[in-house]
């Protein structure tokens, strides 16, 4: 589960919302480094995102402020809304039983304005609908690894 979370040939193949091709551009897994990634849908929308790493605990922690980005990986608004959180704080957890492993994982908005957290409350069911389409690209990837 940790290689699958950590390495850009596995992130490749499942992160990122149900319908959209993942291209990442860089990956250096330490803290402060960046994983920088391109998605592009069918009809060619392109979004890019960054994520900077807090914190690399193997194999049972990873914390990383994840921000919507340019090409340059420079930090940008969200293009669905013009009050969404510049930085999002996000901690994934990994806790192995038995031969199996539960994932945890949390996000909250941080150095935003109260506007940008009720802007992020708001879109709680929408952001829990995107994550649960990650997850599930994400066990269909398991399954056939």
């Amino acid at each position: 589960m940790w290689r699958v979370n950590t390495e850009a040939a596995h992130l490749a193949r499942w992160w990122g919302p149900k319908g959209f091709e993942m291209k990442v551009a860089k990956l250096d897994l330490r803290p402060g480094g960046l994983f920088h990634y391109g998605m592009e849908t069918a009809n060619g929308q392109k979004m890019w995102g960054r994520c900077v790493f807090r914190d690399v605990a193997k194999p049972a922690r990873l914390a990383y402020v994840v921000s919507f980005s340019d090409e340059n990986a420079g930090v940008t608004r969200a293009p669905f809304h013009a009050h969404w959180p510049l930085e999002v704080l996000t901690v994934v957890t990994f806790a192995e039983q038995d031969g199996k492993t539960t994932l945890t994982l949390r996000a909250w908005p941080i150095n935003a304005t109260e506007e940008e957290r009720r802007t992020y409350a708001d879109g709680f069911k929408s952001l829990e609908a995107g994550f649960k389409g990650t997850l599930d690209q994400l066990d269909g990837y398991l399954k056939a690894f």
